[in-house]
């Protein structure tokens, strides 16, 4: 299924991703009452965007019955592979304004770092459709300490290669996207921080997956990838520490 970006280039180095901070997933279960702690049967959750499967395997772990929509093929397989031994997560090509999904079925929607690639409108209409009366949406994504050391260098060296770089909308404030549609109840926002330490020859690999940079730099990417390479080595460390805070809003649907 062919969507605006092609995250085929990308999808390995997706696998160098890091997870999201399990306090604000927990937090997320509480709210839409979907955890294993919480329902009164077991669950089912639509994960749309579910690429190489961070938040999937969250899902899946917490016992919910998973269906994983991913439009690209490359990232799908990875998905897959990561799942593979979770018998309660299926996996189905779609996207977010599109999910092939049937209605009033889920209890729980979610976008793990994909409602920026959306038509935000148009996928908050089809998570309302799929979703039961009174189920939950959750968008979320986990964004970098850009004032950490490492981190500020990293940002200098993207904004000297691209004029008027733009972090798209996935550091925008979601609350009033998702008033605008009319669909839901008061949204709800929950935060965590998460300590990501990882080899650093990991972490520079996972540049190659930063579509935000690659949309803006397609000429220079390569060359982006380069300098952040140089630059993380200067650090002569073979783990590095990437702070996080993971971010979700969350909204019970009207109907």
């Amino acid at each position: 299924m062919k969507t605006e970006w092609d995250y085929t280039n990308l999808a390995e180095a997706y696998l160098k991703r890091p997870e999201y901070a399990p306090k604000a997933i927990q937090k997320m279960f509480e709210i839409t009452k979907v955890g294993k702690n919480f329902r009164g049967g077991v669950s089912s959750v639509c994960d749309v965007g579910a690429g190489a499967a961070h938040l999937t395997l969250e899902l899946a772990k917490e016992g919910l019955d998973v269906y994983a929509v991913e439009p690209n093929d490359a990232m799908r397989a990875n998905g897959i592979n990561r799942t593979k031994e979770y018998p309660n997560v299926k996996w189905f090509e779609g996207v977010g304004e599109n999910t092939g999904m049937e209605s009033n079925f889920f209890d729980l929607v979610t976008f793990g770092s994909s409602f920026n690639v959306c038509d935000r409108q148009l996928a908050l209409k089809e998570t309302d459709r799929i979703l039961k009366p009174g189920g939950y949406f959750a968008c979320m994504w986990n964004h970098r300490d850009l004032e950490d050391p490492l981190q500020k260098g990293i940002e200098d060296i993207i904004k000297q290669n691209i004029d008027d770089y733009s972090y798209g909308t996935r550091r925008e404030e979601q609350t009033e996207v998702i008033n605008q549609s009319g669909l839901f109840q008061e949204v709800q926002f929950v935060s965590g921080r998460i300590e990501h330490t990882i080899l650093a020859e990991d972490f520079i690999e996972g540049w190659k997956s930063h579509g935000t940079v690659y949309r803006q730099s397609k000429e220079v990417f390569d060359k982006i990838n380069r300098e952040i390479r140089t630059y993380v080595e200067s650090y002569q460390k073979e783990y590095i520490v990437v702070p996080y805070t993971t971010r979700i809003w969350i909204a019970r649907s009207k109907k």
